[in-house]
């Protein structure tokens, strides 16, 4: 599968998680728990694929894009301490929506600026077929995503 793609249909997927705890009343802590879980473990896997694989291959074929890059990396910091935050609260927290509010917010502001802002550049550098290699080392890399937030490289900061 081509690399933008990919990483599109995990924004698909992390989106549709977030329409469900917008749904789901504030009262249903266990199924809320439940989409945080699921939320956490795919942006995990997300930002480590990216930042392990994509980030490092889009600098090498679009230099004009490190800027973007690096905005990238520093967002991934904030949301990763968001998650591992998340990780350890009680859903029945006062600060649990909130938390995850401000998380679904920042979250869809990096979609947006790497869908709309970057990735074209890096498709049109890169061309299908290196697009498509790449798909394939990021699904692999997936494999070996940790399962906390902050053994992410760029929670380090």
């Amino acid at each position: 599968m081509d690399g933008i793609v990919l990483l599109r249909e995990d924004h698909r997927t992390v989106e549709k998680l977030f329409k469900e705890f917008e749904r789901a009343d504030g009262e249903a802590h266990r199924r809320r728990r439940e989409l945080a879980d699921d939320v956490i473990r795919e942006l995990t896997a997300h930002a480590w694929i990216e930042e392990r694989v994509f980030y490092p291959a889009a600098r090498q074929a679009a230099p004009d894009t490190t800027d973007h890059v690096l905005e990238s990396v520093e967002e991934h910091h904030t949301v990763l301490w968001m998650l591992s935050e998340l990780k350890g609260l009680d859903p029945e927290d006062e600060r649990f929506g909130a938390k995850m509010t401000v998380l679904m917010e920042y979250v869809r502001h990096h979609v947006e600026e790497e869908e709309k802002d970057w990735f074209p550049d890096v498709r049109k550098a890169m061309g299908r077929k290196a697009l498509v290699a790449l798909g394939e080392r990021m699904e692999q890399e997936r494999r070996n995503a940790p399962d906390d937030p902050l053994e992410v490289p760029s929670a380090d900061g």
